[in-house]
Formats: structure tokens, sequence, C-alpha cells
């Protein structure tokens, strides 16, 4: 069943996701060769409590840590650990937040160094598949809207598209109906309705769209051990279109990239 938010519970929603998005920014000036990603976890708890927030994935489900650390090859779920980062590794980094009984959650996936060219249109491609997935996500379509386009977006460069695990509603729960595959067909699935408040996150691997699961019971890996990549926004439904709770800016900021790529979701008084 969708649970639809109010008004007043969509901005607190916003609250959440900022958080995650500041602690994502915070992160983007950490993430450099020879550190490891325990000690970025480490790091985004301290942040998330300062700011007046739980992690959100700390306990959840038994998760031992507060940020999901998906290196190179990984796709979701990877543990934090001591092993440092390398030149040349991507690291998707998954975060939580959950603040006035409201969740949170998106990844944005980095460069370490300088990056193959190849992995790097993967991102590219990815996180554009993000936004024309978004693009879908109004009155008058349904879930297999934005999963037919992330889909073809993806495919149509080569990429694999992972179907085992899927986006998801989002609210007092962190994982909420309905589920948001990347995949699927135009006009299936549920009904978009206002106020409903989704996590949209592709992962699209360089090889093929099969994966396994180490033995921690959590870390999903590239069956063919090529890399993966991930980013995630919330977004809610307002006024029929949807509406960015989360952002990249503070990452954008870190890093000294310059984007307009969400212009179109924000709220009309930020674009005023």
């Amino acid at each position: 069943m969708i649970i639809v938010k109010t008004a007043e519970e969509i901005e607190l929603m916003r609250e959440s996701a900022l958080i995650v998005s500041k602690t994502l920014g915070m992160l983007a000036e950490e993430v450099k060769p020879g550190v490891t990603t325990l000690y970025l976890d480490t790091m985004a708890e301290t942040f998330i409590r300062d700011h007046g927030a739980v992690p959100g994935f700390l306990g959840l489900y038994d998760f031992p840590n507060s940020l999901c650390m998906s290196p190179n090859a990984q796709v979701v779920h990877g543990i934090p650990n001591d092993t440092p980062l390398e030149e040349g590794d991507i690291i998707s980094i998954d975060c939580g937040a959950l603040k006035n009984d409201f969740y949170g959650d998106h990844a944005y996936t980095f460069e370490v160094g300088e990056v193959a060219p190849e992995t790097k249109k993967l991102l590219q491609a990815t996180k554009e598949s993000l936004y024309v997935g978004i693009r879908e996500l109004k009155i008058g379509n349904r879930v297999g809207d934005v999963g037919y386009a992330i889909q073809k977006y993806t495919e149509d460069r080569g990429y694999g598209v992972v179907r085992e695990l899927v986006g998801h509603g989002l609210g007092r729960k962190m994982h909420e109906d309905p589920e948001m595959p990347n995949y699927g067909k135009r006009g299936r699935g549920k009904k978009f309705v206002e106020g409903m408040v989704v996590a949209i996150e592709p992962m699209i691997n360089l090889g093929t769209r099969r994966i396994k699961q180490l033995n921690d019971g959590w870390t999903i890996l590239t069956a063919d051990g090529k890399p993966s990549a991930h980013f995630e926004h919330n977004v809610a439904i307002v006024d029929g279109k949807p509406q960015l709770l989360s952002t990249f800016k503070y990452v954008y900021e870190a890093l000294g990239i310059q984007s307009d790529e969400e212009e179109e979701f924000l709220q009309k008084k930020l674009q005023q």
C-alpha cells in the first residue's frame, strides 16, 4: 500500500534527505587514495548525529555500519573496512538518516583520483539515467514508466541493469511501497499519486547485469568483476510533478563541479 505524505510530512522528509545530502558533500572532500571506508563511515556517523539525526542504516536489518560502501565491482551493501582506497577506484556511498521519524536515503558514486575512461562514462550514464527516470515520476504514469526509461537509457549504451535490487517508497520506514525497479514496461505497475515519496536508484554495471553475494550476507558484486555505479535521489510528487528532496549540490560544491541537472526538479520558490 502506498503511504501518501502530507505537505508538512514532505517538508520533514526534505530535512532528513538534506542531512544525507550534506553528509555526502562532507565525504566528497575526504574520498581520496589512502583513506579507508571505515574512517569515512565514522566521520559520517558523527556528522549525522551532530545534525540532530541518527544514522538510518546502522542496525537496520542488523547492518553493522552507518554507510554502505561499495567500491569498484561491488554494486551495493558493501561493509566499511580498513582497506585503503586506491587511485583509480570508484566508491558508491549510500547513506541514510532518520530525523523527525522520517528517513532520508540516497547515494553517490565517487571517483578516487583519476579513473579509467570507460568507468567515467559508466558513472556519467548512470547519473544521467537517474534524471531520465525521475522525469517520468508524475501523475498519469506508472512504476513501469520510470523503470523503462532507466533501462532503455542505459542498455542503449551497452550497460547491464541490475534486476534483483530496486528503488522503493520512503517515509517513516526505510522501505515502503512501491518497489521502483530500474527496468520495466511502459504503462505497467502501480499508478503514481500526489504526495508519493520514493527513492529512485539506478544500479548499472559496466558488463553483465548478473550479480552475486559475498558470504558476509550483505555485499553484492557484479558476476563478471567489472565496475558498477549507483546514484540515488529522494523524490516527491508535488502538484503532479517530481520534486527533489535530496540534492547533489553539496557534493558538487566540494568537487568544484558546475551542473544545472537538478533545476527542473526543484521547488519553485528555490528557483526564484
